[in-house]
């Protein structure tokens, strides 16, 4: 059986962990529920900086586990925003593993879509302000 070779993603990780023995389920793999909370963090990085505030996932879109995930291995979390609502923030979440370190072998173990709202100090959704784009140091709305 034929392995494809693939390298971690050419842009920065949300996040990067290293499951531990307390983190097995009973076959020996990471839980699956570990793997989700590390995504829900990973997730609301970008969300967080978009709303520039506080957020709440209010929904998983999709979640799908392609490969178990090991103790040992590196876990790094990419995500990013796929779409901006009045108060919700939509972000893809891509998970890979490094494992097998004579030579590294990188799989992808996880891809996930969740939902954030954008929450005021009470709790309470609230709009999620213009984006600001710097360009040159200059910081412009629209």
């Amino acid at each position: 059986m034929s392995v494809e070779r693939i390298c971690l993603p050419d842009r920065d990780v949300a996040l990067r962990v290293v499951p531990m023995p307390a983190d097995l389920n009973q076959n020996g793999d990471v839980f699956g529920g570990w793997v989700m909370s590390q995504v829900d963090v990973a997730g609301a990085i970008p969300a967080m900086r978009r709303a520039r505030g506080k957020v709440a996932t209010v929904s998983v879109n999709s979640f799908q586990f392609k490969q178990p995930v090991s103790v040992g291995d590196i876990v790094s979390l990419y995500a990013e925003i796929v779409r901006v609502g009045r108060t919700s923030i939509t972000v893809r979440v891509e998970v890979y593993a490094e494992r097998n370190f004579a030579p590294t072998t990188v799989v992808k173990v996880t891809e996930a879509e969740l939902t954030y709202v954008a929450i005021d100090a009470d709790g309470s959704k609230r709009a999620i302000p213009e984006e600001i784009n710097t360009q040159n140091g200059i910081e412009s709305r629209g």
